[in-house]
């Protein structure tokens, strides 16, 4: 059940004819960034697109109640700008850790007052989809799903978690996508599967991640004292489907000094660490960085390198663009969708550290090539303004809506 205390924010002003929201997604921006939440679950792109979509919905004036997790952090809820709710279920047991959808599904029936609209954000997740269908169901609304990470087309299942994960978690994917009244994908790419998979195109809307303007206008000093020029720069989780260790090899076969800062944690640090410390140059592991201080990272580093072995897009490479940095990106998923190999970055295979590393000397070694890639990526970036996006967001919000009530006059 849900907690006391806290009405949810569809109680809100009733009567307001504003938008009710019910979203639910499995990672959510946490409420403490205590060092044990970091080590339970580093935050990716997916908890941060979360966060900046539900502030962003927040400043137009829409209604938000958000389930999610709570992962290493307190169950309950939290208020999040004005008009929105984040309510956190669950145990802290990464083990159990799909035991949050029940609690909130729960407590998402039981909701007082009225629900215009359920929206799913459908990541590495067995429960959150199911969960917002019930949902929508019992609402009597549209269904939106956003499809952050396709367990059907995205993810490669190179353990057997990942295997049972993509078995169970695609069926459901396919069943809620196709009942869904939209569908949000982060790439033409994927948009593109999900056509090709007979889910109707006028169904089908391309929004990506984003980036806040606001975070990169401070001039902060450099982060990094001592740390030689140039830099490259990884930014994000440090787990195995990154490929952070196919850099590593990379760093050690690139031409001319530099250095190389890993910025984030995650299981494989440990392990990562040990490697770094036989290759040859500087390599330094900074830990986790909260999202807002990241801007700062990138404005005083050289080259962002991105070398996953699975990714619907990257939200770091649009951050990174944004601050006018050449990127080195893996040719996988929806980044060639964003990285257009020699006009605003370079494109590497998978798993190939001298493909990487051919990027990468590259840029050091061509300033012309790596200035003119820079300012491409910037203007980029231009067309991935969060503030913009929500407003897409918005857009298919009032349609499926529009179309529900047209649909229920006949």
């Amino acid at each position: 059940m849900l907690p006391t205390g806290l009405p949810v924010a569809a109680d809100v002003g009733a009567g307001v004819t504003s938008i009710n929201v019910l979203r639910f997604t499995s990672v959510f921006e946490p409420a403490d960034l205590a060092p044990e939440w970091v080590a339970y679950d580093p935050i990716g792109g997916m908890q941060t697109h979360t966060a900046e979509l539900t502030r962003c919905l927040d400043r137009r004036g829409l209604r938000q109640t958000v389930f999610t997790s709570r992962l290493a952090g307190p169950a309950g809820f939290t208020r999040y700008g004005k008009h929105a709710v984040v309510v956190r279920t669950g145990l802290r047991l990464p083990m159990l850790r799909q035991l949050w959808a029940p609690p909130a599904l729960l407590g998402s029936l039981h909701m007082p007052g009225r629900i215009d609209v359920v929206h799913a954000h459908a990541g590495e997740d067995l429960a959150v989809l199911p969960a917002a269908w019930i949902a929508a169901a019992r609402h009597h609304c549209p269904l939106v799903v956003t499809v952050h990470c396709s367990l059907r087309f995205t993810v490669l299942a190179a353990s057997v978690r990942h295997a049972v994960l993509c078995l169970a978690g695609g069926a459901a994917e396919r069943r809620v996508v196709a009942a869904a009244d939209a569908v949000i994908t982060l790439t033409p790419s994927a948009a593109g599967s999900l056509r090709r998979d007979r889910v109707c195109a006028d169904r089908v809307h391309v929004i990506p991640s984003g980036f806040d303007p606001g975070l990169f206008e401070a001039c902060e000093p450099d982060p990094f004292p001592g740390v030689a020029h140039p830099r490259i720069a990884y930014v994000g989780r440090l787990a195995p489907h990154k490929g952070v260790g196919v850099l590593l090899e990379a760093f050690a076969r690139c031409h001319g000094a530099a250095s190389l800062l890993v910025i984030g944690d995650g299981p494989q640090r440990a392990e990562l660490e040990r490697r770094a410390r036989t290759l040859p140059g500087e390599v330094r592991f900074t830990g986790f960085w909260p999202h807002a201080r990241i801007p700062a990272a990138l404005r005083h580093v050289d080259v962002l390198v991105l070398p996953s072995f699975y990714e619907e897009l990257g939200s770091v490479l649009v951050e990174a663009m944004a601050a006018g940095l050449p990127v080195v990106a893996s040719r996988v998923g929806g980044i060639p969708d964003l990285v257009r190999d020699g006009q605003n970055g370079l494109l590497a295979e998978p798993g190939h550290p001298e493909a990487f590393a051919r990027a990468i000397s590259r840029l050091l070694t061509e300033p012309d090539t790596a200035a003119r890639l820079g300012a491409a990526a910037r203007t980029t970036a231009q067309d991935y303004t969060w503030p913009a996006l929500a407003g897409q967001v918005t857009d298919v919000y009032r349609q499926v809506i529009a179309a529900r009530a047209a649909k229920s006059r006949r």
